[in-house]
């Protein structure tokens, strides 16, 4: 009996569409993401076995080894409107361009007095402004003409949501009474919940958290 021959069928496959859904995510990712800019100072962080992340959105208070307090906002949306209530309180006649400035920046460490100047900076001019920045006037008060941590803090808090987690970045080698400046102006604005941003090291064997996540990890 003769054999029947089976018609061969092509195997290639049109990849003309995958190709142009490619390049429109591709495209998407670009225009979408938002870089965030470099930090004024670089400052190295103590270690921890804390593994908890700090959700978008938060307030950040960095504090360098020579003592300089710096401030941000992790929201730009919030950003633009503290700027505004900012010029308004402190008649700083800041330009749309200063304010746009500061909304696409980093952190902040000068004082309000040389707030205008260094939003009139380029990028490139600021970031060598920030070696030189003295940071934010800052002490154990709540007493917004001399503390303006505290007044950067709270006008933050009302424009973001349920008030803004708080997170403090202090280097290691930071004098402990710096630290404890930041720490009391939170407390006089009765604000008793934050965070520290540390870097995370490895769980010593043989401890109880290392059991613990062990334990967690097998389940």
């Amino acid at each position: 009996m003769p054999k029947i021959k089976m018609p061969r069928k092509s195997t290639s496959i049109d990849m003309t569409a995958m190709c142009d859904f490619t390049l429109l995510l591709l495209t998407f990712f670009i225009m979408a993401t938002k870089f965030k800019p470099e930090e004024p100072v670089v400052v190295n962080t103590p270690s921890s076995v804390s593994t908890d992340q700090i959700p978008e959105g938060f307030i950040l208070i960095t504090l360098d080894k020579t003592g300089r307090v710096f401030f941000s906002v992790d929201n730009l949306n919030a950003k633009k409107q503290i700027i505004d209530q900012i010029n308004t309180d402190k008649n700083l006649g800041l330009t749309e361009e200063q304010k746009q400035s500061y909304v696409n920046g980093a952190s902040i460490g000068v004082p309000f007095t040389m707030l205008a100047s260094y939003l009139s900076a380029t990028p490139a001019q600021q970031a060598e402004l920030d070696k030189q920045a003295p940071g934010l006037p800052t002490d154990t008060t709540g007493n917004y003409d001399t503390n303006q941590l505290a007044y950067w803090i709270t006008t933050a808090r009302y424009y973001l949501d349920q008030g803004g987690r708080i997170a403090i970045k202090a280097d290691a080698d930071a004098k402990y009474p710096e630290i404890h400046k930041i720490i009391a102006t939170l407390g006089a604005l009765k604000i008793f919940r934050f965070n520290f941003i540390t870097d995370m090291k490895g769980v010593p064997p043989g401890t109880a958290l290392f059991d613990e996540r062990h334990a967690t990890a097998a389940k």
